[in-house]
């Protein structure tokens, strides 16, 4: 029986992020233009960034594909068919779409753009993913709220590709449906402006007594009553091949370079590794390790056996959590001499000890002894971000290899 060999997703905020997925493993990106994405805050991509990574996504085999998933209103209707000419004319391998409205202009005025289905059209049935079907959908991402058995159905009753969310953050409103942050903030979350008011702290406060605030549970620091745990299905990747799934996809177009590269790298792995000996897979150690380095919250499996319980919410913060900081990355290594070139993220000591880690660099460790400026006089620190330092290696690195620093018990404020 042939398996099926599902395409691993990344999210690209920007170009930098799309290189790094791409480099780390990625077999596609999706990204956002300058409009009509749901990640208004994210950096985004001109028509000329977006021309630039193409190119690169094309030179290493992988595919591109273009969000438009608001839902639009009459002024943004307006104003898409040029801006669905343009993608066309880019050549980019899809959009993601949510708005009915939308799906009809850009097949009439792109018809060579294959369309996938936005998670936020919350198809939750094997009827609704039939009809899109039969609208000339290519792909539907699935909405989160489906356990593996619904899944299984939807796949044995359509021909459709399925692409479903395997890690990063979940949305307490329906596939992502949600109002509180226009009531809340005035932001529409559903044209790319989300205030994220989920993860907000909430107090209870009685009519009778106006002012005085009491924690809706007993807890000093107030309670986070929406705020989701974030999601992790490496565990259970071997099912969702199985079930014919096409795309696994990773949230995070708002996330660091840090957190792209990492997450693909493991997820690859895990990919590669059930591929190549289904019968013996099993969840590495070192790959629950990796996931917990970059900012996180406390993980869950969703929907993906049942509904989930209050036990899927993190109630006492929102913050993120992480045990390593990203403190640069490889922009070049002279093999001769062992010296690596590096772009500082984060402040680099001398006589510290860093971990390195890249696409094919396996995870080591070494003291930093001599560390050395541009113009390779030795310094004590380099201090600021998008400093050129030299750093010599035991182990020979490649570009775009990550540096990292482990902290203990370190968290750090969402947003």
């Amino acid at each position: 029986m042939m398996i099926n060999q599902p395409e691993l997703l990344a999210p690209a905020g920007n170009l930098e992020k799309l290189k790094m997925a791409v480099l780390y493993g990625a077999d596609a990106v999706y990204l956002s233009g300058q409009a009509y994405g749901l990640r208004a805050s994210a950096n985004n991509f001109t028509l000329e960034e977006m021309s630039e990574g193409l190119a690169f996504a094309r030179a290493k085999g992988a595919r591109v594909y273009v969000t438009v998933n608001i839902l639009a209103h009459n002024a943004e209707i307006d104003t898409i068919p040029d801006y669905l000419k343009n993608l066309e004319e880019l050549g980019v391998d899809g959009i993601i779409v949510s708005d009915p409205g939308i799906i009809r202009i850009a097949q009439s005025v792109a018809p060579n753009l294959a369309i996938h289905l936005s998670t936020q059209a919350n198809t939750t049935n094997w009827s609704s993913a039939k009809f899109w079907e039969e609208q000339g959908i290519k792909r539907i991402v699935l909405a989160r709220e489906l356990s593996l058995e619904e899944i299984k159905v939807i796949k044995a009753k359509t021909n459709v590709q399925l692409e479903t969310f395997v890690h990063g953050a979940m949305c307490i409103s329906y596939s992502g449906r949600c109002l509180l942050s226009n009531y809340l903030a005035q932001r529409d979350a559903n044209r790319g402006f989300c205030a994220h008011p989920c993860r907000w702290k909430y107090h209870l406060m009685e009519e009778t007594r106006p002012g005085e605030y009491y924690p809706v549970i007993e807890d000093e620091t107030g309670t986070f009553i929406f705020n989701s745990k974030d999601l992790c299905l490496l565990e259970f990747l071997p099912e969702l091949i199985e079930a014919g799934v096409s795309s696994f996809k990773i949230e995070g177009r708002m996330k660091s370079v840090h957190y792209v590269a990492t997450i693909i790298r493991v997820y690859r792995q895990a990919i590669d590794s059930y591929l190549n000996n289904p019968d013996n897979y099993v969840v590495k150690e070192e790959w629950l390790e990796e996931i917990a380095k970059v900012s996180h919250r406390d993980y869950t499996t969703g929907f993906f056996h049942h509904k989930p319980g209050p036990e899927e919410q993190n109630y006492s913060t929102s913050s993120y959590k992480r045990s390593h900081d990203f403190v640069g990355i490889v922009q070049a290594y002279d093999f001769s001499r062992k010296m690596a070139t590096v772009e500082v993220r984060n402040r680099i000591k001398a006589g510290e000890t860093l971990e390195f880690v890249g696409p094919k660099t396996k995870v080591f460790t070494e003291k930093i002894d001599s560390l050395k400026n541009e113009e390779e006089q030795e310094i004590d620190v380099a201090p600021h971000p998008h400093q050129i330092v030299k750093i010599k290696t035991t182990y020979p690195l490649e570009v775009g290899d990550m540096l990292r620093r482990k902290i203990e018990d370190k968290k750090e404020p969402l947003g």
